[in-house]
């Protein structure tokens, strides 16, 4: 079986989260039984050349779900389709969030979103057995989303924005922090992800990153999400996130 194909893919369900936000849900009896949570896939906007890059928010038995924002006009077009529409849909691509530990004892994990990085948190969520803890930042209360998701899968959920204008007034680091857990899976912008890093390195809980960065190809051919990372013995080498990621160990990330 291929890890990756190409299939159009059906619109089931179309859903405005808010004024630039868009929750999708297709028909992929390929591609679902292929995806792994913390994948994602470069779905082709009609008119346009190039594919873009969306993560995975969910996963059915012949469904993915993708939540994403509009940040130009190829994601202006995908959000522009209706439910019988069809998207061309190319994945899963990339490496998904290890959930498995069967020589530790992980019973407890956080799962850390930032903006548009929560929807690939909450497919991670989905799958991990054990308790679990959610902890979503956000720069006003206009911009939450999927909270009522991560707590319809039992997580425990924090909610920070910029502004105070709900939940906590701070960054994720300050629910974070009153926690505990036994591993971490964040997704967000590189500050909060570099901040939820450094308190993991300093309980010495393992930690994993899915990094933000634009794409082309998504299966490491052009080169252009290139990112730096640091070996064991502490040099520096360059990735690609697309291929080698998204997901990373924090440990292994340069952050700037």
């Amino acid at each position: 079986m291929k890890p990756y194909d190409v299939e159009a893919c059906k619109i089931l369900r179309r859903t405005v989260l808010g004024a630039d936000c868009f929750d999708v849900m297709v028909l992929a009896p390929k591609l679902a039984p292929l995806a792994r949570p913390g994948q994602f896939a470069n779905i082709l906007p009609r008119g346009k050349t190039l594919r873009r890059p969306i993560s995975i928010c969910g996963i059915g038995k012949d469904t993915l779900r993708f939540v994403f924002q509009v940040r130009g006009e190829g994601t202006k077009e995908l959000a522009a389709l209706s439910v019988g529409d069809t998207m061309d849909v190319f994945g899963p691509l990339g490496n998904g969030f290890p959930l498995d530990f069967p020589n530790l004892k992980i019973r407890r994990a956080a799962f850390v979103g930032g903006g548009i990085g929560t929807p690939p948190m909450l497919a991670a969520a989905a799958a991990f057995p054990g308790e679990k803890l959610a902890v979503l930042g956000f720069r006003t209360k206009a911009a939450v989303l999927l909270e009522e998701d991560f707590r319809a899968l039992g997580c425990k959920v924090a909610v920070t924005t910029d502004d105070g204008s709900y939940g906590v007034h701070g960054l994720v680091t300050v629910p974070l922090s009153e926690e505990s857990f036994d591993v971490c899976y964040a997704c967000g912008p590189a500050p909060m992800l570099k901040a939820v890093a450094a308190l993991c390195a300093q309980r010495k809980i393992p930690c994993y990153v899915s990094l933000e960065q634009r794409m082309a190809c998504g299966v490491g051919a052009c080169l252009g999400c290139a990112t730096p990372l640091r070996w064991p013995d502490g040099t520096v080498h360059y990735g690609h996130v697309c291929k080698d990621g998204p997901v990373f160990s924090a440990a292994d990330v340069v952050f700037s």
